[in-house]
């Protein structure tokens, strides 16, 4: 009989979420919704941190309870950790430094990849424009990669339910709305661009809308979530020779 090792409350779990504490809708293609996704996940719920307090005020106990919260992850036997927000980019660094696991916590690491794939500026759709900043890129060692960024945070919707933690519930469509909006300033701004980066995890259910309308790759969280798991957990491949 061969013994399988033991140690794990949980198994067979591929990527670990750490997610902000937040309760509007979370549609098929959004992190927080597992029912959509291609891969196992566990969550560790930031209690107290929300989007408007990680997007306004960074702190370094903020930056101690995901540390915490990531330790306990790998604890639990993830394969990798993740984030539902794109602006943990500014704790890229410390949080990678802190487990022995891959860490991806904002889908802007793969801007560098995206620019060496397409050798075109990349077109980021995020949250707040205004509150991206230098050292979030830095984080994620897209400082220097061309980046046309386009904010949602005049879209009324987005901007009342997600940015500003007004209300609960929120009308999808009109989110969606919103998204392709943006993205038409995103491209009249800058036609150039090769592809789509959503920094904003609430995006990706629309990410479908984005490529119908503009014709471009969009890369998100999911598409970053996918390669990770994909790497992290390699399966042997079907087929045949002859």
């Amino acid at each position: 009989m061969t013994q399988i090792k033991g140690g794990q409350n949980i198994c067979g779990v591929s990527i670990g979420v750490l997610a902000l504490e937040s309760y509007f809708p979370k549609p098929p293609g959004h992190i927080k919704n597992p029912s959509s996704l291609g891969f196992t996940t566990c969550y560790e719920i930031i209690e107290g941190l929300t989007v408007p307090e990680l997007l306004n005020n960074p702190s370094d106990e903020m930056l101690e309870q995901l540390l915490d919260a990531a330790r306990r992850l790998e604890k639990q036997g993830v394969k990798a950790i993740t984030g539902s927000c794109g602006f943990l980019a500014l704790f890229q660094r410390q949080i990678s430094e802190t487990v022995d696991i891959p860490v991806f916590v904002s889908s802007l690491v793969q801007a560098p990849l995206i620019y060496a794939m397409t050798a075109k500026p990349v077109g980021v759709l995020t949250a707040s424009s205004y509150l991206l900043t230098q050292k979030h890129l830095e984080g994620v060692g897209a400082a220097g990669i061309p980046l046309v960024i386009e904010g949602l945070e005049h879209c009324e919707e987005f901007a009342e339910v997600i940015l500003k933690n007004k209300r609960d519930d929120m009308d999808l469509k009109l989110v969606e709305t919103e998204v392709l909006s943006a993205g038409e300033r995103l491209v009249s701004r800058a036609p150039e661009i090769g592809a789509i980066l959503l920094e904003c995890t609430d995006l990706p259910p629309y990410a479908h809308s984005l490529q119908e309308r503009f014709g471009r790759p969009v890369f998100d969280i999911i598409t970053l979530a996918n390669m990770v798991d994909a790497a992290a957990i390699r399966r042997p491949f079907s087929g045949f020779i002859n």
